[in-house]
């Protein structure tokens, strides 16, 4: 529920919109009774905040004529990154709130700058695109990230309502380290008091936090964003990768996709190799990212992906020798009828049976699928 001073604040915002308001409709608008009405009336009056009471039949409150509230004094660079903020967030995935509820919010923010950095950045807003789709997304409840947040700012347990990925409902008491925003999608961290291992919850599937009795302490050291990209590279897809390149592994981790893979030291090679582990659903993407590395690699596993980086350095090569649309075409095709196919990834289970792995898209390795503990 909305905090009283939310409250107060959404009853200026009714009056500051004109008009003689009763106190029932007020009380409807608000979700309280008409005597708490009357003590919001009396918070803004304290506030020095001319609220006047008319009486009659149609009487209620309303504002005192030529009040308004004064200018919200930002910078032109403040109030650009104030309403791109809004904008950008929604579009990323990462604001937890409805697109109308963005653009409310951008609204109230632009009846209360001055009229001339208004108008330049409805100029800049109404001449701009976005080069980037807009990601679609779930969006969490408001009300559950922020009662997450106060949970792990003060180190107390949490109860929650969770459904996993197959429907299933619980509740359960999670210590919450952190909250981590990752490719358009919230998530929690931290142990389960049912299991005492390290999870990660899909804030989306959250319905209901109490905060219980009680507090914790987070481990020195824990990064909550490691533990949700250490889930999602090890999300267990149909194949198991092991390729080992030739680098440091912040020269891997830089030239690879975040979130995808777990490097490791290579010994076996030398110390100027690092192992890179991930999993997949399917293969076809894998040559690509390899050939971006622009580094020495060596394919542990599976054979299979032998194959098809072979296949696809072909395809490669064909349409490179071809000199007009015809023959790219046909060299192409010609080099993709000789390939080995990769067979069309199929439905499993896990190592347990009981849950269907999830599918992974074809491309964007911002659409990984959600960390994945084998008992959600």
């Amino acid at each position: 529920m909305p905090r009283p001073t939310a409250r107060v604040l959404a009853l200026l915002e009714i009056l500051q919109g004109g008009g003689t308001h009763t106190a029932v409709e007020l009380a409807a608008r608000l979700d309280v009774d008409e005597r708490t009405v009357r003590r919001y009336v009396e918070h803004l009056l304290d506030l020095e905040v001319p609220v006047e009471s008319v009486r009659g039949r149609h009487g209620g409150y309303r504002l005192a004529p030529g009040f308004r509230m004064p200018p919200l004094m930002l910078t032109d660079e403040e109030a650009l990154a104030v309403l791109l903020g809004l904008v950008a967030g929604h579009r990323a995935g990462l604001a937890t709130m409805s697109r109308e509820a963005a653009e409310a919010a951008a609204a109230k923010v632009r009846r209360v700058l001055p009229k001339t950095l208004a108008a330049r950045l409805d100029a800049l807003f109404a001449t701009t695109d976005f080069a980037a789709p807009d990601r679609e997304t779930t969006t969490p409840e408001a009300a559950v990230m922020l009662r997450l947040a106060e949970s792990a700012r003060q180190h107390r347990p949490a109860v929650i309502a969770y459904t996993d990925r197959g429907g299933r409902r619980s509740e359960r008491t999670v210590h919450p380290y952190g909250i981590v925003a990752h490719s358009g999608r919230w998530y929690l961290t931290g142990p389960d008091s049912a299991s005492g291992d390290l999870r990660t919850f899909r804030l989306d599937r959250i319905t209901q936090v109490r905060l219980a009795q009680g507090t914790f302490t987070v481990p020195d050291g824990f990064r909550p964003a490691d533990l949700v990209r250490t889930s999602l590279a090890s999300t267990p897809w149909r194949h198991e990768v092991a390729i080992a390149v030739q680098g440091t592994a912040d020269e891997v981790h830089a030239r690879l996709p975040r979130g995808i893979a777990i490097i490791e030291p290579d010994t076996r090679h030398g110390t100027d190799w690092v192992l890179v582990r991930l999993r997949a659903q399917r293969l076809d993407w894998l040559p690509g990212v390899l050939a971006e590395l622009g580094l020495p690699f060596l394919v542990h596993e599976p054979a299979q992906l032998r194959d098809v980086i072979r296949d696809w350095t072909n395809r490669v090569a064909a349409c490179a020798a071809a000199m007009t649309p015809q023959e790219a075409t046909a060299a192409w095709y010609a080099a993709t009828a000789t390939a080995t196919s990769t067979p069309s990834p199929q439905p499993s289970t896990s190592a347990g049976g009981n849950h269907p792995r999830p599918t992974q898209v074809d491309v964007g390795f911002e659409q990984l699928a959600e960390p994945w503990d084998g008992r959600r």
